[in-house]
C-alpha cells in the first residue's frame, strides 16, 4: 500500500502523542515534531506508511533517548486481555462456529492500536464485533486453505491483542509460528510480549526481522522470509501488516478492524468495518 496524503499529518499525530509518553521535556519533544516536520518534506509516497513509521519512532527514540515509551502500557493491556481470556475461550467452545468466533476476537484485539486510537473499550467492541457483519468476508476462502496447509505463519500486530491471537491459534489445529517485531516500535508485538501474552504455549516464536510498525518484505530477516515461503497459510494481523503486505503476490489472508479513512478507502470499505480478506486466492 502506497502513503496517502492524509497519512501524513498522522505521522505528526503519532509523533507528538509517542514523545510525550516519553518524555515531559518540551524542548525535546518540539525537535521531535520539527525533525519529523522536516522528514515529511521528503518522504516517498510510494513507500508503505509503515516504512515511513520507522524514521518516525527513530527519531522518537534519538532524540528523547527512550527505546520503548509504550512498555508499562503493552503491559497494562496484556494484563487486561488476559483477565478477559477465560470468558472469552469459555465463548469459543461454545460457539456454533468456534473457528469463526475465534477469528472475530482476534479481530476484536485489534482495537488496541495505539498509532491510531488514543482510547478504546475493549469489552464494548468485543461485544460489537461478535455481532457485526464483515465488511469482507472470504471465510470460505480461508477454511479452504486452511484445510489443505501443513503449516501457518501468523504475523502479529500488536501487543494485548496478541493474548486475542492465542484463542484463533488453538483453533487453527495446524503448527503454527508467530511472527513478532524485532524491536519496540509503537505497542507492536515483540519477542518479551509475545511470551508474555503466553503464545509461546501455542506456537512456535519467531523474530520477523522487522523493525517497522509492520511487516516489509525487503526488511525481513532471510529465516523469516524463508518461513514467510514455506507457509502454508499465512495470517497477517492489524493495519500496519496489511500495508506492508497488500501488494505482495502470494496468498495472504488479512484480518483487521478499518481504524483510520485511509486503510478504510485502500479496501474499499468504511471505517470501523472488519475485514478477513484473502489476496491471490
Amino acid at each position: 500500500m502506497k502513503t496517502y496524503l492524509d497519512c501524513l499529518p498522522c505521522f505528526v499525530e503519532q509523533a507528538l502523542r509517542a514523545a510525550r509518553i516519553a518524555t515531559n521535556d518540551d524542548r525535546a519533544i518540539k525537535q521531535v515534531l520539527d525533525e519529523v516536520g522536516c522528514m515529511i518534506k521528503d518522504t516517498p509516497m510510494e513507500n508503505t506508511p509503515a516504512e515511513s513509521g520507522i524514521s518516525v519512532y527513530g527519531k522518537i527514540r534519538e532524540i528523547t533517548g527512550v527505546a520503548d515509551p509504550y512498555r508499562k502500557i503493552k503491559k497494562r493491556h496484556i494484563a487486561e486481555a488476559k483477565a478477559l481470556y477465560p470468558q472469552l475461550q469459555k465463548m469459543v467452545t461454545a460457539a456454533n462456529d468456534p473457528l469463526l468466533t475465534a477469528i472475530r476476537i482476534a479481530i476484536a484485539g485489534n482495537v488496541i492500536d495505539l498509532g491510531i486510537n488514543k482510547t478504546f473499550d475493549l469489552v464494548a467492541d468485543i461485544k460489537k464485533i461478535l455481532s457485526q457483519d464483515f465488511a469482507l468476508f472470504d471465510y470460505a476462502a480461508f477454511k479452504k486453505v486452511l484445510n489443505k496447509a501443513e503449516n501457518v505463519l501468523y504475523i502479529g500486530d500488536n501487543a494485548g491483542e496478541s493474548v486475542f491471537d492465542k484463542l484463533l491459534i488453538k483453533q487453527l489445529k495446524k503448527p503454527v509460528k508467530y511472527a513478532v517485531r524485532s524491536q519496540p516500535i509503537i505497542n507492536d508485538v515483540t519477542m518479551e510480549d509475545a511470551l508474555d501474552s503466553g503464545l509461546d504455549e501455542v506456537a512456535e516464536l519467531i523474530d520477523s526481522g522487522s523493525i517497522a510498525p509492520g511487516t516489509i518484505l525487503r526488511y525481513s530477516s532471510p529465516e523469516f522470509l524463508e518461513t514467510y515461503r514455506r507457509a502454508g497459510l499465512v495470517i497477517s494481523k492489524g493495519q500496519g501488516n496489511y500495508e506492508g503486505l497488500s501488494d505482495e503476490n502470494r496468498t495472504i489472508f488479512f484480518l483487521l478492524k478499518a481504524k483510520c479513512p485511509v486503510i478504510a478507502g485502500d479496501l474499499g470499505i468504511k471505517e470501523g468495518d472488519i475485514v478477513l480478506k484473502g489476496i491471490n486466492l
